[in-house]
This record gives structure tokens, sequence and C-alpha cells, in this order.
């Protein structure tokens, strides 16, 4: 195994008297999977589950999310700062070249790649300070309400660190897993990261070409459409029907939508399909109508709170940038 055994078998000695989550019925299950699916090294997948800590701070976080419990005026104020603008219009310019190819080889905005680093890490400033395999195994085993996926995304970071040649104990990130420049999950990292300075190596974590690239490749695969509008503030007819009111499922077209009460405050095709939103902001209720790129945006974090502080940001930067950088 590419991992290095003899790091990982000394931590097993060292921890042995403290095991914890190699006692738990789910991670043995989840070793003897890794072993018979993933040709694992037993001892080696056990080292790793003993080294493994749960944090309570990890769970916490799971059940407080701030997409859940902050209204938008007061989320928007943690992504929409000066500071992020003028950082983020920064990070452009240094890349320029680099975010140029990535949007005529991807087909993608590069505010909009821009604007997911800036929300994601400030520009991979924090990256996250959580073991990745803490994090994982925390949510693996100990958040019932999301074991199997965590489960799924444990079984993909141990897979990645095999393929790259990657100390698993070592790597860190969110307190979901969720690692580099862009936050990939374990999965999307195997799915979406790209080598794009072409070393042989997709490097999210340290390399900006990379991420760049792989943000937009993520964006490219989920169907972003360049030039496209991304976003419309909605007029809304009294007594709207809100069945389809931030379920963030692009299921209905403009014109289904006005006969619910929702149409677009500019004019657009009635066969584009939308889903309308309503936000709490500093001056109450705001309703929108987010087409097919907001949807994708969601892709990347199932909120309608997150896409649209992307969103933001992203016209902020280019605002400042210019049109044609």
């Amino acid at each position: 195994m590419k991992l290095i055994l003899p790091i990982v078998l000394g931590v097993l000695l060292s921890l042995s008297v403290n095991a914890d989550y190699l006692q738990h019925p789910d991670a043995k299950a989840f070793a003897d999977r890794m072993v018979s699916e993933h040709n694992f090294d037993r001892a080696e997948i056990e080292a790793l589950l003993v080294a493994a800590t749960k944090k309570q701070s990890i769970i916490d976080a799971m059940t407080r999310p701030a997409e859940k419990v902050t209204p938008w005026k007061d989320y928007r104020k943690i992504f929409i700062q000066e500071k992020r603008i003028d950082q983020g219009v920064k990070f452009w310019l240094e890349n320029r070249d680099t975010l140029r190819r990535a949007s005529e080889e991807y087909g993608v905005a590069p505010e909009v790649i821009v604007a997911i680093i800036g929300v994601e890490t400030f520009y991979g400033r924090i990256k996250g300070s959580y073991r990745v395999i803490d994090a994982l195994a925390t949510l693996s085993f100990d958040y019932p309400k999301r074991s199997a996926f965590f489960t799924k995304q444990l079984e993909h970071f141990l897979l990645l660190a095999r393929e790259q040649n990657q100390a698993p104990l070592s790597l860190m990130g969110s307190y979901a897993g969720a690692m580099g420049y862009g936050q990939f999950i374990p999965s999307s990292y195997r799915s979406y990261a790209v080598d794009f300075d072409g070393d042989g190596f997709s490097d999210i974590w340290n390399n900006k070409t990379d991420a760049i690239g792989s943000v937009a490749n993520y964006f490219s695969k989920h169907g972003w459409q360049l030039g496209k509008i991304v976003v419309s503030q909605a007029h809304v007819a009294k007594g709207y029907d809100a069945t389809w009111l931030n379920k963030l499922k692009l299921e209905k077209t403009l014109d289904e939508l006005a006969v619910m009460g929702f149409t677009p405050t500019e004019s657009l095709p009635g066969d584009l399909k939308a889903l309308p939103i309503l936000l709490n902001g500093k001056k109450g209720e705001e309703f929108w109508l987010g087409l097919n790129n907001f949807y994708v945006i969601t892709r990347y974090n199932h909120s309608r709170l997150y896409a649209m502080a992307v969103h933001d940001l992203s016209q902020l930067i280019l605002e400042r940038v210019g049109e044609g950088a």
C-alpha cells in the first residue's frame, strides 16, 4: 500500500490502550469492507480507526449550520465585506491567466470561480482546522442522521489518500471533511479535481492553479451556462402559491411560476426553468427567481443563502476588476 504503514502502525501501538472507533461496531464493518472491497491492509485500517478522535465540536457544528439558523440579512454580512471583495480582486489579478484559461476551457464565469474560493476559504487563508480523519470518523460513527453519507466520504477519503500517496492522519479540512481552496468533500475531490498545471498531480490543498481548474470543472460538470443570468428579483402576486418556494428544485418554467404568482422583474423567456426563493433581507421579505446557474451553485452547497452570497460576491468583484479582465 502507498500509505505509510510503519507510521500508522506506530500510532496503533501507542494508542491501543485507548482504542475508540476500532471498537465501534459500525467502524468494524467499515474496516471489513475496506479490506474486502478495496484490498486495504487490515492493520493499516485499524490503526487509522484507533488514531481517529471523536470531536463533539464537529457534531455541534453540524446541528447548527449558519445556512439554516441565520437570516439572509445577517448571513450576507459574513461574506459580503470590503476585505473579502478586495482580496477577491487581488486573487483575480494575481491569477488572471489561469482564470481566463479555466473560463475558456470549462465555460464557467471567472467571477464565480473566484467567489466560490472566497466564500469557502477566504482565498485559501482558512482551509479548516480539523484533521479530515477525525471529522469523517466522527460523522460516520457518531452522527446517525447522516452516517451513511459520511461513511461513504470516509471511504472516498482513504481511497484518495492512497491514490495520491498522502498520509491520511496529516490532512486537514473543515468540520465536515471538506478540503483545500475550494473545500471539496472526498467524493468531489476524486470526481472533479483536475491537474490544471500539468504537473501530474491534482492538488487543491496548496496549488491555486489546480484549485481554480477544479472549481471550474465542478461547475461545468453540473451544467453552468456561460453568459446566462443567475437570478432575477421577482414580483409576487397577492395570494401566491408557496408550494415550490425555497425547495431548490429546478422543475418549473417561468410561465408555470407566473401562474403561481411569481414573475421576474426583467424580460426573460417563459420556457426557462427557475426556482422561487424567499429571503429575509434588511428591508424585510425579498422574493427572487433562481435560474439554471443559481441552481448549479446550490449543487456546490445546498443552500439558497449560500448561492445568493456567492452570486453577490461574484458581481461585486467583477465590478471592480472590470468586464475586460
